[in-house]
């Protein structure tokens, strides 16, 4: 709802979502050093990139860590749940199922939201890279209260 009482469209629905995710994602330095941003904004569904960077690898630098992985998905999948929430949530809990290597110069991380409940929130995020293979998937458990 506006200050007026009107309800919101849905254009003005999307500029605040995509306000709040990004002042999520700035203001965190843990985030901002991961280097992800906000690609895309569905209904309940929100797309996030991280670019490789050499502290994000392992080995010969062809792949990512899988800790930087797990917190794209974590950081992915609590965002769509913090639009419905309307701020930042913690998390509960997180399973990461590694599928294979997670290469190429970034990782796209589509987080989808599956329950919004009163008091608990799920999510499920698939991480492609840049060809479209499906390297890794997670879903995290939020509170739906923002904290």
């Amino acid at each position: 709802m506006t200050k007026s009482g009107a309800a919101r469209t849905g254009e003005g629905r999307d500029s605040d979502a995509r306000a709040l995710i990004e002042s999520i994602l700035a203001e965190s330095e843990a985030i901002v050093a991961l280097g992800i941003t906000l690609e895309e904004l569905g209904e309940d569904t929100a797309v996030f990139r991280m670019a490789k960077q050499p502290e994000l690898t392992r080995g010969d630098g062809t792949m990512y860590h899988g800790g930087p992985v797990a917190s794209l998905i974590d950081i992915a999948a609590d965002m769509v749940v913090a639009v419905r929430a309307g701020g930042g949530v913690p998390t509960i809990s997180l399973r990461v199922d590694y599928l294979r290597p997670c290469t190429g110069p970034s990782l796209l991380a589509t987080a989808r939201l599956r329950r919004h409940g009163r008091t608990i929130s799920v999510s499920d995020v698939d991480v492609h890279d840049e060809e479209g293979r499906l390297c890794a998937v997670g879903r995290g458990t939020y509170s739906s209260l923002v904290g």
